[in-house]
């Protein structure tokens, strides 16, 4: 008889039943467990886009094809207090490359880029950023490119300094002419709910609160607490 003909005399336990199985199911069995065992992480394309405020828009920044993007609003002043960003390079493994769209887009003191860049590349991840054409890896040593990359950091951290200093001198000015308020105060919406519950009247809640009686009652009529 030929081989496929031919009945095995294997056991195999399955829920508990001996079994007899054929040649053809022990190839499935191996080759299934074969499929099981690790077979080594792919590489992944990692995005990551930041804009300052949250009336930018994040779409302009095209990274194309990317496995995972990270995304936030914030300054890019100091890297240590940009939560997706850290995110970013915890999440980033070996063999991994990140997408930045610009320089200027990953940091703006010149400080953070470098650590930055040193971080992922200490981890066997390489970093490029579209709008330059510079790509930064550790098996890379490109003199020219580093060069660039103090330069343009350089100047993503002068122009932000630029920007600072104008808006301190629009903020005199302002307050020469009696017309700055400052930033808004953010009021905790759930207190001013949780206060009510409390049975404060609206005054008492105004007075706590340092806002304004149309304030509380706007959130207490619009919201739900």
């Amino acid at each position: 008889m030929g081989c496929r003909v031919l009945v095995l005399l294997l056991c195999y336990w399955f829920e508990g039943n001996i079994r007899i199985i054929s040649l053809d199911d022990v190839t499935s069995i191996i080759v299934a467990q074969y499929q099981m065992l690790p077979q080594g992480a792919a590489m992944s394309v990692i995005g990551y886009k930041r804009v300052s405020s949250e009336g930018q828009n994040l779409d302009r920044q095209d990274l194309g094809e990317v496995d995972k993007v990270f995304e936030e609003k914030l300054s890019g002043k100091s890297a240590k207090d940009r939560p997706a960003l850290q995110s970013m390079i915890g999440y980033a493994r070996e063999g991994d490359a990140v997408v930045v769209y610009s320089i200027d887009r990953l940091a703006r003191d010149l400080r953070d880029l470098q650590d930055i860049i040193s971080t992922l590349n200490e981890k066997g991840v390489s970093i490029s950023f579209l709008s330059e054409r510079l790509t930064f890896s550790a098996e890379a040593d490109d003199a020219f490119a580093k060069l660039q990359l103090q330069m343009m950091g350089a100047f993503a951290e002068f122009e932000r300094n630029i920007i600072k200093k104008r808006q301190a001198e629009g903020i005199a000015k302002a307050k020469a002419r009696g017309a700055y308020k400052g930033t808004k105060k953010r009021i905790d919406r759930a207190k001013v709910h949780q206060l009510k519950a409390d049975g404060l009247f609206t005054y008492k809640i105004a007075e706590q609160m340092g806002i304004s009686r149309m304030s509380v009652h706007r959130i207490l009529n619009t919201e739900t607490a």
